[in-house]
């Protein structure tokens, strides 16, 4: 029999083994939270020292031309008359141009994977068309410039101004001889960009979709149509809704492949198959060519403005995502 002096020291023996166990624990998880925090602090800090060195550079702009600059076409470093309309236009437009395409298209190949595919074919399809977001976009640039805009200045570009100019309002989209290069060129090319992005996610958000529900569908008469509009976009609308704007960020702030396209004018016109310009196109191209401070601070500005455009549709975005939560939850 074990006396009683020995079982109180295996008791404090245990007891002492459990306290050290406990603290060694809570000393682990202080040390994990302290830098999960920190790493959370570092985002922050390091988006707040964009936000104030872009507000710091602009400030000379600002201070200069006031809001005018927001919405002044003119943009003339000879005379430093400097404008920021004619590059939000240009990105607004073709970021728009690119998601009226990629989004059905993005989607459609989603679809198609997860509901119609065959079976041997569904790696292959998902894999080539993953393939094209690992594809530097410069790739895209110069194969826009050689490749894709000689292709559409002697065939799609003709067509268009041929069956629309002589119809009212569409005759003013499609005006002007076939450059090659474009506002349409460049959306057409961030399409292609961006996507892989909508396509990717949509495809790995619809195989979430529990078979029960798609088998029980099947079983009262519906049509693979009906399945998905009616079980499969229901069910994944947030994750959807949030590759899409993962995309549209990424068609905002591209950069080397609408310089090579787009024709890189500082002007606006109505017609898709003009030249215009971007943002980061404009800075991309003027930066290194830039004197004086006037000048510099006036790119700043163009980059403080596209930070903004991208943070209003980032929170809208986040609003949306809300919303639809919140009625999924009601």
């Amino acid at each position: 029999m074990v006396s009683l002096a020995e079982s109180n020291a295996q008791d404090r023996q245990s007891a002492s083994s459990r306290a050290k166990a406990v603290k060694r624990f809570s000393t682990s998880d202080a040390v994990f939270k302290n830098v999960t925090r920190s790493a959370a602090f570092a985002v922050l800090a390091v988006l707040a020292g964009v936000a104030i060195s872009l507000v710091a550079g602009a400030w000379l702009a600002f201070q200069t031309f006031g809001l005018g600059f927001l919405i002044t076409e003119s943009w003339n470093p000879v005379t430093e008359k400097f404008g920021a309309l004619a590059p939000i236009y240009g990105t607004v437009v073709t970021s728009l141009i690119a998601m009226l395409i990629a989004v059905p298209v993005g989607l459609g190949i989603a679809i198609f994977l997860t509901e119609s595919c065959p079976r041997p074919l569904r790696r292959p399809i998902g894999i080539a068309v993953e393939l094209l977001a690992g594809i530097p976009s410069i790739i895209y640039g110069i194969w826009g410039l050689f490749v894709f805009a000689p292709f559409l200045q002697h065939t799609l570009q003709p067509f268009l101004i041929a069956t629309f100019g002589h119809v009212p309002v569409l005759s003013s989209l499609f005006a002007g001889p076939p450059y090659g290069i474009g506002v349409l060129t460049a959306g057409l090319i961030l399409a292609i960009m961006v996507l892989p992005f909508i396509s990717s996610i949509a495809r790995d958000v619809f195989t979430t979709v529990p078979p029960v529900l798609k088998e029980s569908a099947y079983g009262l008469g519906m049509t693979t149509w009906e399945v998905t509009r009616k079980i499969v976009l229901p069910y994944t609308r947030v994750a959807v809704l949030g590759g899409v704007m993962l995309a549209l960020g990424r068609a905002l702030g591209e950069t080397m492949a609408v310089t090579f396209v787009i024709g890189n004018a500082h002007r606006i016109t109505p017609s898709l198959l003009a030249p215009g310009t971007t943002i980061s196109a404009s800075i991309a191209n003027e930066f290194t060519e830039a004197t004086g401070d006037l000048y510099t601070s006036a790119l700043f500005a163009l980059g403080l403005v596209l930070f903004v455009i991208t943070f209003i549709v980032l929170a809208i975005a986040r609003l949306m995502l809300a919303q639809i939560k919140r009625r999924a939850g009601e």
